[in-house]
């Protein structure tokens, strides 16, 4: 009885264990395989452009508003008083922690490190030969000053003469006191004194300093003892090569306010020298040069000097030492 009820459980789980499932994959294959090929098709522009117009508002009347007419420079903002306490107090601030002796040796201390210390200089701008055809020559162009920043004495000399024999030609001294009446400039005055070829005593004044994009001058007017009025004008800018290598262009012009027929000096612009020197500083206080330069005579003074039977210009080379300490 046992064998036949399994016997008839197994033929009942027969048919069931190999029922077909077909139907059922079948059903499950359109979930799996669904196309989105319509949805990716779909179009989305107008979500982006929603959201973009929620992130950036459009405010065209904003946008549009003129704010040009709006003068803020008018708009009045009371600007009270300044407190009581702010005048309260000694005029500085150190004075209430060191004593008065302590702080006028300081100030006085001071005044010297700032303008009052005395000082000095001695430049040796130009010592020089000059070679040219027919007329060898050396020329010295020195200048001295010890004092303050404001107030100071000032030594200068210069003068031409001869390689062959020596001889001076033209020789001159000046000693000046010097009054800064700006930060780059001095006002200076004093005596000149010739010394060849003629011996006469001159009045000077003039001003010297440093002109815009360091342009060094010095400027002045004469008056002799005769009455005769002169005038020079020296102008020099130093053009950096490297820090030791340092070109130097350099122009004088003389004038007269009157014929001076025993000096051989023409009224106008008597002469003009323009020229360049070329230095190496070994040291800053040292520095050997070479350089060229054209002088010449120029109206009467021209005329004075082809009349003695020389030539009125002419081109030098230069070679020369410039110091100073």
């Amino acid at each position: 009885m046992r064998t036949l009820l399994f016997a008839g459980a197994a033929l009942i789980a027969s048919p069931a264990a190999a029922q077909d499932h077909s139907a059922h994959e079948e059903h499950r294959d359109p979930v799996q395989e669904t196309d989105h090929s319509a949805h990716e098709a779909m179009e989305h522009s107008q979500h982006r452009v929603e959201q973009q117009d929620e992130a950036t508002p459009d405010h065209p009347q904003h946008g549009a508003m003129n704010h040009s007419s709006m003068d803020h420079g008018e708009m009045d903002i009371p600007a009270g008083p300044p407190p009581p306490r702010a005048f309260e107090g000694p005029e500085h601030a150190a004075e209430m922690y060191f004593d008065a002796d302590r702080l006028a040796a300081a100030r006085a201390y001071n005044r010297i490190a700032h303008g009052r210390m005395t000082t000095g200089r001695l430049l040796a701008e130009r010592l020089e030969a000059r070679l040219s055809d027919g007329h060898d020559a050396y020329l010295w162009d020195v200048s001295a000053w010890y004092g303050t920043a404001t107030d100071k004495i000032v030594f200068k000399t210069e003068g031409e003469g001869n390689l062959d024999g020596g001889a001076i030609d033209d020789a001159e001294m000046q000693l000046l006191w010097g009054h800064a009446i700006g930060p780059f400039v001095d006002l200076q005055a004093g005596m000149r004194v010739d010394i060849e070829p003629e011996s006469a005593a001159h009045l000077a004044v003039g001003v010297a300093g440093l002109a815009p994009y360091m342009i060094h001058f010095d400027a002045a007017a004469f008056v002799s003892d005769e009455g005769d009025l002169t005038a020079r004008i020296e102008a020099e800018h130093d053009m950096k090569f490297t820090q030791r290598l340092i070109l130097q262009p350099r122009m004088e012009a003389e004038l007269s306010a009157q014929d001076i027929p025993e000096r051989g000096i023409g009224s106008g612009l008597s002469k003009i020298e323009v020229g360049a020197r070329l230095r190496y500083e070994i040291a800053r206080e040292l520095a050997p040069y070479i350089g060229v330069e054209y002088e010449a005579a120029t109206g009467g003074t021209a005329d004075y000097i082809r009349a003695a039977g020389d030539d009125p210009d002419g081109v030098a080379v230069l070679l020369g030492l410039r110091f100073w300490f």
